[in-house]
């Protein structure tokens, strides 16, 4: 299976996002000519602030009741982690081109199948970034 590597923004790897469909996800910003190569093939490539991006993921809900499980994480050396991949993270995703007719349309995506984490940065999402700000105000 084909490997991409690029800058990771809102993974989803271990933990589906469930904002609409629950889905593992991952933006992965790549270079403009594998951008263009991704779009002449008619795949959605997103324009982000940091570069395009190409969407990986992959549904948690499958045909007839099946549950799609998570795609693997490794790190470097290609161990088993369980980290929240931060935005800005340096990886390789391994992914599955698919496509389907749909009534005369057709549909292509790219199926989330792992992420290697080459250059973590760490997600902070606890409130450790915060800071305290004024006084008090007495109740």
């Amino acid at each position: 299976m084909p490997v991409q590597e690029g800058l990771a923004y809102w993974a989803s790897v271990t933990t589906p996002n469930t904002r609409y469909q629950p889905k593992y996800t991952v933006n992965l910003v790549v270079d403009d000519d594998t951008a263009d190569t991704f779009k002449d093939r008619g795949f959605t490539v997103k324009d982000m602030e940091q570069g395009p991006a190409l969407i990986i993921r992959r549904n948690v809900d499958g045909p007839n009741g099946m549950v799609r499980s998570a795609p693997k994480l490794f790190d470097r050396m290609k161990n088993t982690i369980d980290v929240s991949v931060g935005n800005g993270s340096r990886v390789k995703v391994q992914y599955k081109e698919w496509e389907k007719n749909n009534n005369g349309q057709l549909f292509k995506g790219l199926d989330f199948q792992a992420l290697q984490v080459l250059e973590l940065v760490e997600f902070q999402g606890d409130g450790s970034e915060l800071e305290a700000e004024g006084e008090i105000d007495e109740l």
